[in-house]
């Protein structure tokens, strides 16, 4: 029997269209040398979603969906809904004490492409390190993020990770306590984060990440591509099912033509007209100005918890 690689994903049914097609351009690129049990995270979705997605199923790929509403009962009122990020982007923090079985998984957004072998990625030498991600790209690139990672997180912002791309390692996630750590800050304080389960991630695991190269998570920019061109993540503000001259968006095409939801998607691409976009824009003016912000604020990660440590993450 070949050997199982567990990859999840998170989502709700407003996202159900693009985890189908990352989904089968996963499936589409995958080494057959192992079987894949892909798990999606959610808290209720519809049936008929659910059915759609299943039809990805062939011989070596189970598709699980499991309900994590009971897990987060008693958190899920503190999650913050900010900018583009979704709360079912905080599912994949409990992982770990949800899937004890495992020791390794992949995580990965839904709003991405697969084009390379995922096992490749799986099978990354990730020591005792916590996680595995590809630099934030935007945050490096960008002054008002650089000094929301250094200043309002203590994080030098050249290792500062994208979380929509992890390789996990469970045994030190839980080892490192992460998850009781972060129900304890999320507890305790109420942070002001542009990117909040991400914004967390990066501090508790800091001096425990291993770099991977931007090709595993190769966000829509100007900037060299390191290694094979893995993962397309359209982790920015413009997506592919919204703007026509988003970077690298006909890899996303190519798979969204094959997908269940093909004539979906078109019908969201045309509802999202000038009034969408146009509101799009303002906030993306607005999470910089909103970054600056955070940053003279007396109530940050740094201030309140990392004292005079600037910087605590390590390149690997």
């Amino acid at each position: 029997m070949n050997k199982e690689i567990p990859v999840f994903f998170s989502t709700d049914d407003n996202y159900i269209p693009y985890l189908d097609v990352a989904v089968s351009s996963l499936i589409a690129n995958a080494s057959r040398d192992y079987s894949y049990r892909i798990i999606v995270l959610n808290t209720g979705l519809r049936q008929d979603n659910i059915d759609k997605v299943r039809m990805n199923e062939c011989p070596g790929f189970t598709i699980d969906f499991i309900d994590i509403s009971k897990e987060i009962e008693g958190i899920k009122h503190r999650f913050k809904d900010v900018y583009h990020f979704s709360i079912v982007t905080y599912y994949r923090l409990f992982i770990a004490s949800m899937f004890t079985q495992y020791d390794r998984i992949i995580y990965l957004d839904c709003d991405l492409v697969v084009l390379g072998d995922i096992s490749e990625l799986y099978n990354i030498p990730l020591s005792d390190n916590i996680i595995a991600a590809a630099p934030e790209q935007y945050v490096q690139n960008t002054a008002e993020f650089r000094d929301y990672a250094s200043q309002a997180l203590g994080v030098n912002p050249d290792c500062y990770v994208n979380a929509g791309v992890l390789v996990i390692n469970l045994k030190e996630f839980r080892n490192n306590r992460i998850e009781d750590r972060f129900v304890e800050l999320i507890t305790k304080y109420d942070f002001d984060l542009l990117d909040p389960d991400q914004a967390y991630l990066n501090y508790l695991c800091k001096d425990r990440i291993y770099t991977l190269p931007n090709g595993w998570n190769k966000e829509p920019m100007t900037l060299p591509l390191e290694g094979k061109k893995n993962i397309v993540h359209y982790a920015l503000y413009k997506k592919p099912w919204q703007y026509d001259d988003v970077m690298d968006g006909e890899y996303f095409w190519h798979y969204a033509k094959k997908s269940r939801f093909y004539n979906e998607i078109l019908q969201n691409k045309k509802n999202f007209g000038d009034k969408e976009k146009a509101k799009k824009e303002a906030d993306g003016i607005e999470i910089l100005k909103h970054a600056m912000e955070i940053v003279i604020s007396d109530h940050t990660f740094s201030k309140t918890i990392c004292g005079d440590n600037k910087y605590g993450t390590v390149c690997t």
